[in-house]
């Protein structure tokens, strides 16, 4: 029988997967330390789970995506490699301070051409996507304030077309799911995003939980039919 170890281990796991089957390069660790450097909090995303971003967008074929929650851009850069010749992706960010740090961590990526961030809240990003009349988006990825996730999940099927793909982080809350009063603002939008993605006809969807470095956490995934 396996011993399970200590919770600790998840994270030299986590680790141990990176160094050996993803291996980040410089600019993709340059874009965590700048974070740091500019006082942001560590709250980017794994780099197995940018990796698995990277893959969802080449698996399905995107070339148009989606980004709600730019950071310093570690998630960017993993989803524009993903992206093929020609391959657009807009990404929200609240904070120009945070935009500024990402929109060099992208160009140092050698992707500047592939990547636009629009700065301001992302529900008026979104209206304003809408009004233009863009082209749908094939990919969305929403990873920014929990309590608006049921907003931007509902803008992601509006923004997106039968077949786009919609990746929500964080969803499990260090299993705060279950007990909503730990976190109020956040898990309530958290929840009322899962139950949304359950009940709602335009999706189908499930969500998978984690642990690493990042916690006790998870993701869910969803198609909009």
């Amino acid at each position: 029988m396996i011993e399970h170890p200590a919770a600790p281990a998840w994270s030299a796991v986590e680790d141990y997967l990176a160094e050996t089957v993803v291996r980040p390069d410089r600019t993709l660790l340059h874009a965590v330390t700048s974070a740091a450097e500019a006082g942001m909090p560590p709250i980017e995303v794994a780099p197995n789970a940018g990796k698995l971003l990277q893959l969802l967008v080449r698996l399905s074929g995107a070339r148009r995506v989606l980004e709600i929650g730019t950071l310093a851009g570690f998630s960017t850069i993993w989803m524009a490699r993903g992206l093929p010749d020609g391959g657009r992706l807009v990404s929200c960010e609240y904070l120009p301070g945070h935009a500024e740090v990402a929109r060099a961590n992208i160009d140092d990526a050698g992707l500047g051409a592939k990547v636009e961030i629009r700065v301001g809240a992302a529900l008026d990003t979104l209206r304003a996507l809408k009004e233009e009349d863009a082209e749908p988006f094939d990919f969305v990825f929403i990873d920014a304030d929990k309590e608006n996730n049921p907003h931007y999940l509902e803008w992601a099927i509006r923004l997106g077309r039968s077949g786009t793909v919609v990746v929500i982080d964080n969803v499990v809350w260090d299993g705060a799911v279950l007990d909503p009063s730990r976190d109020p603002a956040n898990v309530r939008g958290i929840i009322a995003a899962l139950q949304m993605m359950g009940e709602d006809p335009r999706l189908d969807g499930t969500a998978i939980q984690t642990v690493g470095t990042k916690g006790w956490d998870g993701f869910a995934l969803a198609l909009v039919r």
